[in-house]
């Protein structure tokens, strides 16, 4: 049975002028660029949507541009909510409600050291403050620490909360949390090894990369799906090397190069993260220009 909201999405970008102030128009064209690549929806205004450096303000006008790139799409439009004050995440939850999002997430409060007990009450605060289904995330590389396993069982038995977005390399938990709560919906997120968690029986992904490379990852999706372990490998291979690449540039600034190689110009990133450069497109532009790196291209 297909779980609610499984699927593939986007971890998607945003859209910047020169100066750094959010741009409408650069991030309607990236969105409907996105759309056109096949996946099962948007995960708006997370970590690759560079919210961590961004003022909320521009956060709430990311959701109305997004949203009404989407209207008239089956689209399925997941906000990230997770600031670090609690107050602003409540906000932008419903703001995204009221904009007709069909979902939420937040990345656990990691400000400052908090108690398991803090992060739950965190996460069920913000579970009430709507009615929209919530997923939790559990990304030490982000949060400096994985949360305990039965802190995560906890998460998922809160009302309103239907999944985890799970990005952390420890597989084997990913597994005991399945068996604990297996109506849950699980998405991987570290897209250069989707196939490994994908086979142990996730509902999906939510990745960067997916922005550029939405099509590869559909059907790295079907592949998996289908037993087709050749495909599967074959596919995720592509994925290792360009993220092999971006590793090399910084993954965000390395993406808006990739994307702007390609025509899609979304601006730089926000400081104080590192701005464009040279040697991302000079590495980017060959792999992006192989055959079977190109096929996989929406241009």
């Amino acid at each position: 049975m297909t779980k609610a909201l499984s699927g593939m999405y986007a971890a998607l970008m945003t859209g910047l002028e020169d100066n750094g102030a959010f741009s409408p128009d650069r991030q309607r064209a990236l969105t409907a660029y996105v759309f056109g690549q096949g996946l099962t929806g948007l995960y708006i205004g997370g970590s690759s949507g560079e919210s961590g450096v961004l003022e909320r303000a521009a956060l709430t006008e990311q959701q109305a541009v997004v949203a009404d790139v989407a209207k008239g799409s089956d689209q399925i439009l997941i906000a990230h909510v997770g600031l670090p004050a609690l107050a602003d995440s409540v906000a932008l939850a419903r703001n995204a409600a009221k904009l007709g999002y069909d979902a939420l997430s937040a990345l656990p409060p990691h400000a400052y050291p908090f108690s398991d007990d803090e992060i739950f009450a965190y996460y069920q605060a913000l579970a009430a403050a709507t009615e929209l289904p919530l997923i939790v995330y559990e990304i030490p590389l982000r949060t400096g620490r994985p949360l305990p396993l039965n802190l995560l069982v906890r998460l998922l038995d809160l009302p309103n909360v239907v999944g985890i977005k799970f990005t952390s390399e420890d597989l084997f938990k990913l597994s005991m949390l399945r068996r604990r709560r297996p109506e849950a919906t699980y998405y991987f997120g570290f897209d250069e090894i989707f196939a490994g968690a994908a086979t142990l029986g996730v509902d999906g992904g939510i990745g960067t990369t997916y922005n550029l490379f939405g099509k590869l990852y559909q059907a790295l999706w079907q592949a998996v799906k289908a037993g087709d372990l050749a495909e599967m490998q074959k596919l995720q291979a592509i994925s290792q090397e360009f993220v092999e690449i971006l590793v090399q540039t910084g993954v965000l600034p390395g993406m808006k190069s990739a994307l702007r190689l390609i025509g899609v110009e979304c601006g730089p990133v926000r400081a104080p993260l590192a701005p464009r450069s040279e040697k991302a497109e000079a590495l980017l532009r060959p792999f992006l220009d192989r055959a079977d790196v190109a096929c996989w291209i929406a241009r």
